[in-house]
């Protein structure tokens, strides 16, 4: 860089000579020389005047402190909180549904805030603000040069008069620039200035806390302590019993019965119970949560390649140590909460016959059920209202019926009936709930192997019960003592109510008889047919088809029916009992219970007695289930209920060792009508008509022709 030039008009020597032509303001006063720095004090005079003596004077009511006193620190710390920012200040809450005081409050202060503008010279819009104000690019560029450094503008003008050319710009420099002419401090086009200050430097800070103390506690516990332990406690009890009452009052005397009962049983557990299962669901999540992730999203990639085939992936086991020497006796799902359902447990050996359990079990904690109901005698069936999910109907094998209530904390059923009032004399193998009345009471059915279908109704604090039907066995009587003729009692065993009829419903007996019932008619059958050999387990109407019902048996057969099929003739030409099912599949063992799928009209599952699955699909194959599975841990166990759930695609299968299975359904297994692209989704009416359609296309093949079908 050049050495700067000297600039004319100004000392060498650097003194402070006021410049020619500029006078003093004021004319009073001393007059200031050069070099004068205007530090004296004048003469004494003066001086005495402003600088006299300082004097202190005391208060009256001054503290007299010591030494050590004065000498005390008192620490003040500082602090960026705001002293005027607002400490009070309250927000609604509504999860609480009350105010609460806001804990966080801003403490920034802000003193002053200006915006700049800022533009690059070389940017469009500094070139269209040029435009417009009329400015050159030649112009400006001139003007910056002109602003620039002398050196730098003298070095344009040549090499060899570098020194006179400088003086000459100086001099340019110094005399007043022409007003039309816009000057431009630098290349940015700045159009206010402002002071910019540093950045604070970033700190940081950390606290650390001293870990809690811990202590080491041991001790020997003997039976000697424990039963010392037990006398001090019983000792408090009848302590807090002998509070002294007025006589005459007893209702003071209940409520302090009370109170000491409640007293006693307090447990401190009770506090934080929601929150302990909070966290157990928590725990839980993360203990199976391969499991969890295959229930959400697995999909057996294999099934592209199999022909029309189908697996199924076992998800969580159920199980409970007071069920473990228990057969699961039914199983149904909550219609309310999709991922819990409802299971009972009993034994089907009557000389090994004992207690009963209801479990709630959820798909959220597969460790330990929600609701645990013991019952003194086995539980055989239960079912869970559609309307209100807290209200359970259970039958046991004594005979009896009762209603459970989840939401209650009570141990026992809320209504149970007794020998008084109508209960059964064999085990109730089915109940199921109904609409509510005309009067909006609650009412169920059971089934029971004395051959009584009985109606249950809930009035206040009571069960009615009602007679519907008896199932009475026209061809075989007994003898009484007096010759007299008996009408013999069919045994029923399983029983439907119709989807869209609610007074049209299957009856399954222990003969292998399935009637169609009415509970308009009391006294006969609307049609009976011979369906089995052996005991019917389960009858099951269709979810699309008003007609076609399923059966099972432990003939090893599994049969679906028509309603108002073709009815053989005898030789005699009579009409006979006996018919012919639409399908029929022979699984090689007892079928404990079979079951429709709630998604597809063609879908049905079944379980046996040597631990397998059996997966049908009519409309892939009409003679061969897609899917054969064991499901059975152990050898010898036999699989007695299965359940769809009727909205996740997977399946809860039990067993006579008190497991409940859950299994997932591959993509085979669970086929749904594929939504075209561009047309909305389908509604429930839309879909109902789809599953119908292909049901009846596939009925239509199997179907016996009619004499009008044959005469065309």
């Amino acid at each position: 860089m050049p050495p700067k030039a000297p600039v004319k008009g100004k000392q060498q020597s650097g003194g402070n000579k006021p410049k020619q032509g500029r006078q003093s303001l004021s004319t009073k006063g001393p007059v200031i020389k050069e070099g004068d720095d205007m530090t004296d004090l004048g003469d004494g005079t003066d001086a005495d005047d402003w600088s006299q003596a300082k004097t202190l004077e005391k208060p009256s009511d001054q503290l007299q402190l010591s030494e050590q006193d004065l000498k005390e620190e008192f620490t003040r710390i500082l602090t960026a909180n705001n002293p005027h920012a607002p400490q009070n200040i309250v927000r609604y809450s509504f999860k609480e549904k009350q105010y609460k005081q806001t804990s966080s409050v801003d403490q920034l202060a802000i003193h002053f805030s200006l915006d700049g503008n800022m533009l690059h010279k070389e940017s469009d819009e500094a070139k269209r603000q040029k435009g417009k104000l009329g400015l050159a690019e030649a112009s400006s560029e001139q003007a910056v040069s002109e602003a620039g450094e002398g050196a730098g503008a003298a070095a344009e003008e040549g090499e060899g008069d570098k020194q006179e050319a400088a003086e000459e710009r100086a001099d340019d420099a110094a005399t007043p620039a022409p007003t039309d002419k816009r000057k431009l401090t630098n290349q940015f086009n700045y159009s206010e200035r402002a002071s910019q200050t540093y950045n604070n430097p970033y700190r940081e800070r950390g606290t650390a806390t001293e870990p809690p103390p811990r202590a080491t506690f041991a001790g020997n516990v003997t039976q000697w302590e424990i039963y010392d332990a037990y006398l001090e406690d019983f000792e408090k009890q009848e302590k807090s019993k002998e509070k002294k009452t007025i006589p005459g009052r007893k209702e003071e005397e209940k409520t302090r019965k009370k109170l000491t009962i409640t007293e006693t049983q307090s447990d401190d557990i009770s506090r934080v119970s929601s929150a302990s299962k909070i966290v157990e669901r928590m725990v839980n999540q993360n203990t199976y949560d391969d499991v969890a992730q295959d229930f959400r999203y697995w999909e057996d990639v294999s099934d592209d390649y199999r022909d029309q085939e189908g697996t199924l992936l076992p998800l969580w086991r159920f199980s409970h140590d007071k069920a473990k020497k228990l057969a699961v006796s039914s199983l149904c799902w909550n219609p309310k909460y999709n991922d819990l359902f409802a299971a009972s447990f009993g034994s089907y050996d009557f000389m090994k016959q004992g207690t009963g359990l209801i479990l709630f079990n959820s798909l959220k904690n597969p460790s330990y059920p929600e609701h645990v109901f013991e019952t003194d005698s086995g539980v055989m069936c239960l079912d869970v209202h559609p309307e209100h999910p807290y209200q359970i109907a259970a039958g046991f094998y004594d005979g009896s019926v009762a209603v459970f209530n989840a939401v209650e904390k009570k141990d026992g059923p809320v209504h149970r009936c007794t020998a008084k009032n109508g209960k059964h004399t064999d085990p109730v193998w089915q109940v199921r709930w109904q609409k509510d009345d005309s009067d909006n009471n609650m009412n169920f059915y059971s089934i029971s192997s004395d051959g009584r279908i009985v109606h249950w109704t809930i009035v206040k604090n009571e069960m009615i019960y009602q007679d519907v039907i008896k199932l009475t066995i026209p061809d075989a009587s007994a003898e009484g003592p007096d010759g007299i003729k008996v009408p013999t009692l069919g045994c029923g065993t399983a029983f439907d109510f119709h989807k869209q009829k609610d007074y049209l419903f299957l009856v399954g007996t222990e003969e292998g008889k399935v009637h169609v019932c009415s509970k308009a008619y009391t006294s006969h059958f609307i049609d009976s047919i011979d369906a089995h050999n052996m005991a019917v387990y389960k009858v099951a109407w269709n979810y699309f088809h008003s007609k076609l019902y399923i059966t099972c048996s432990a003939d090893w057969n599994v049969k679906i029916w028509e309603m108002g099929s073709k009815i053989d003739k005898n030789t005699d030409g009579t009409e006979s009992s006996e018919r012919k099912p639409l399908f029929s599949f022979d699984l090689n063992n007892s079928v404990g219970d079979v079951a429709w799928a709630p998604y597809s009209s063609t879908v049905f599952a079944a379980v046996t007695a040597d631990g397998k699955v059996y997966v049908y699909d009519l409309n892939v194959n009409k003679y061969e289930p897609i899917c054969e599975q064991m499901v059975a841990q152990k050898k010898k166990t036999k699989l007695t209920h299965i359940e769809f759930n009727p909205v996740h695609p997977i399946i809860i299968v039990g067993d006579d060792r008190g497991n409940v299975t859950s299994l997932k359904l591959s993509p085979n297994l669970r086929k749904v009508p594929k939504e075209k692209k561009g047309q909305p989704p389908m509604d429930a009416s839309q879909k109902q008509q789809y599953e119908l359609t292909k049901l009846e296309k596939i009925l239509a093949m199997v179907r016996e022709p009619t004499e009008s079908n044959v005469a065309n």
